[in-house]
């Protein structure tokens, strides 16, 4: 049962005022350039896909009805999937999990060919991986000499007095160590053969510490993309991580061919369960994102990015404002689990909110819509935009609002005038611009 929130009387009137609505007559998916690449890919078609992209956490690894996301993915119009092989410590169950991804994956991208799925390689890993054996393949893509060996973890992870915990018997790794390189590597090979074309290397910047000129991420990246672009399907792999200083450089230049980060929502308590995004609040990458010339060979001032709904836990005051300003909870939860939390109408409406604030606030963000992604409450584990039914009985209905914000989107894209809805809320009523 879902906890039920208090609202006080101006915060209950904004939420009844009704949810943002708009005629869909529009081709939700269009913008201008479209979404065709091949080998490289242009900066336009880079943000096409931005523009469209939700965060679809384990849709290739079991979360959720495949066929109720696929059918939502195709309505809504999305075209890059986020997190789609969601594998935190993959060396967990990682055959199993890659063999229900291969069989996945056909079925997704028959519904909507341009679809770039997206798998993680992320910045944790355990005492499991000694269980993997390396194929000889990954050794011969570093120029080493194959050896019939397993991993070894302690030659992943930080020097002992470096070590950082990353949950229960987990370490981060250290990138710049030869056995972590293969482990990426096997990993994003294995995701380029089932057909993900996008890899999330999580926390870039904290599993760098003994490569501070990104040597060694030049290195593993400069292969991975060697690889994809013989075997991946469009000959491609677009990277992406998040980046707190504002980019991965190498040689004045990012390595990512976008960056990612969280939303950094901030609190209003003097609105209880309310809040805004706001410029310089916390380590937000607004208008701080690093620019160069990209893979692809265009150049930029500012990196393109997109900002999701990040997922790191709960607080002892789940509900309650964060009086002692300790980490970047909101009102006590994190990102998503705080928006699970909000009644229908306000999250449809803070849905178009956010988009038009990072949009107004920096035109080379976008903002990730949340499909499926884990929560972190007693009452609330996960988080489906899908519609309620008998497949996802716990979906929260969100998808016509997802839907609305990019077919509005559209239509600003083609230059159409603006059209405003008898039910859509006034400029006036939106969270407070913090910006000024």
């Amino acid at each position: 049962m879902r906890a039920k929130h208090h609202f006080r009387l101006p915060l209950v009137a904004w939420l009844l005022a009704g949810s943002v609505a708009f005629a869909v007559e529009t081709n939700s998916v269009s913008r201008p350039g479209g979404f065709q690449f091949e080998g490289k890919i242009s900066r336009p078609v880079l943000e096409n896909y931005l523009a469209r992209s939700i965060t679809m956490e384990g849709l290739l690894n079991g979360r959720g009805d495949l066929d109720d996301n696929i059918r939502m993915l195709k309505y809504i119009g999305a075209k890059y999937v986020g997190r789609a092989l969601c594998l935190w410590n993959a060396e967990n169950d990682f055959s199993n999990n890659v063999q229900r991804a291969r069989a996945a994956v056909p079925k997704v991208l028959a519904a909507d060919p341009d679809l770039i799925l997206e798998a993680c390689v992320f910045e944790t890993v355990n005492p499991k991986i000694n269980e993997i054996e390396i194929p000889g393949w990954v050794f011969t893509a570093f120029g080493l000499p194959p050896e019939h060996r397993n991993f070894r973890f302690d030659d992943l992870i930080y020097p002992a007095a470096q070590r950082r915990p990353m949950g229960p018997n987990a370490q981060v790794p250290d990138e710049s160590r030869s056995e972590t390189q293969l482990w990426f590597y096997y990993q994003a090979v294995t995701y380029l053969d089932l057909g993900c074309e996008g890899i999330h290397f999580g926390q870039v910047e904290i599993m760098n510490r003994n490569d501070p000129n990104n040597d060694h991420w030049a290195r593993l990246l400069g292969l991975v993309r060697d690889y994809a672009s013989k075997h991946a399907r469009r000959h491609m792999v677009i990277c992406d991580g998040h980046t707190p200083t504002g980019g991965l450089m190498h040689d004045g230049n990012p390595l990512l061919d976008f960056n990612a980060f969280p939303l950094r929502i901030m609190e209003t308590p003097d609105q209880p369960q309310a809040a805004i995004l706001k410029l310089g609040f916390s380590d937000g990458l607004y208008n701080r994102s690093k620019g160069g010339t990209t893979f692809s060979g265009w150049t930029c001032q500012h990196l393109p990015y997109f900002v999701e709904f990040d997922n790191y836990g709960v607080s002892q005051h789940p509900g309650q404002p964060n009086t002692k300003g300790e980490f970047n909870w909101v009102w006590g939860y994190d990102e998503i689990t705080w928006f699970a939390h909000q009644p229908k109408a306000y999250r449809a409406n803070w849905l178009q909110y956010a988009w038009d604030w990072v949009r107004r606030t920096d035109p080379n963000g976008y903002l990730e819509m949340p499909g499926s992604r884990t929560a972190r409450s007693p009452d609330t584990r996960w988080y489906f935009a899908n519609n309620p039914g008998a497949a996802v009985p716990t979906g929260l209905g969100d998808e016509d609002s997802i839907r609305a914000v990019w077919a509005r989107d559209s239509e600003q894209s083609a230059g159409v005038p603006e059209r405003r809805s008898p039910t859509r809320l006034d400029a006036n009523s939106w969270p407070h611009d913090q910006n000024r």
